[in-house]
């Protein structure tokens, strides 16, 4: 299998609730569905004031990737501005979460724990330079530029499955790198 994972290949799948696009980067276990997975990533596409999925006992971790962002109010109380890019929120997956939009259509990117068994981030890493990989790395998602790996190049869009060698980003490279740890 390779570990490289194309944005070609990320193919469009609906919201739990149906109400909006993703496309799964990946998932732990691979063969998990949406009850038993101990972690997942995907990119999604937010194009109305949809609400968001509900997914109890899940860690979330969302980060703008591109457009003009929306406010996320979570349980009628706590309002949120992701309109910046780049910058990782973290919130309770079974928080009912309503979306006002602050321009056209966004994409974000999503990293879901199972709260029992895991805890996660995600580290925003900035090129050029060369990044070695931490141990409790599982992905690594390029949002902007390009890099090259052990494995081959990266363009913007794609992921790779890191070992604990290291990255080159070249100038103007921005990655995203979900780490997940067990609880054990």
């Amino acid at each position: 299998m390779s570990r490289i994972l194309r944005a070609s290949d990320m193919q469009p799948q609906p919201w739990k609730n149906g109400m909006g696009i993703t496309r799964e980067i990946a998932r732990f276990p691979a063969d998990a569905g949406n009850d038993d997975f101990v972690w997942r990533i995907s990119v999604a596409e937010v194009n109305s004031a949809s609400p968001f999925s509900t997914f109890p006992g899940i860690d979330r971790q969302i980060v703008l990737l591109d457009g003009g962002g929306f406010i996320m109010t979570l349980d009628g109380k706590q309002r949120h501005a992701l309109t910046m890019p780049l910058v990782p929120f973290a919130f309770p997956g079974e928080a009912w979460v309503d979306v006002e939009m602050e321009g056209g259509a966004t994409r974000d990117f999503n990293l879901m724990v199972r709260r029992s068994q895991a805890m996660g981030r995600v580290d925003v890493l900035t090129g050029p330079g060369s990044h070695v990989m931490p141990a409790d790395g599982v992905l690594l998602y390029l949002a902007q530029g390009t890099a090259d790996t052990l494995d081959g190049p990266l363009n913007a869009g794609d992921a790779w499955r890191p070992d604990t060698s290291p990255i080159e980003l070249h100038e103007g490279a921005k990655a995203l790198l979900a780490c997940v740890s067990s609880r054990d």
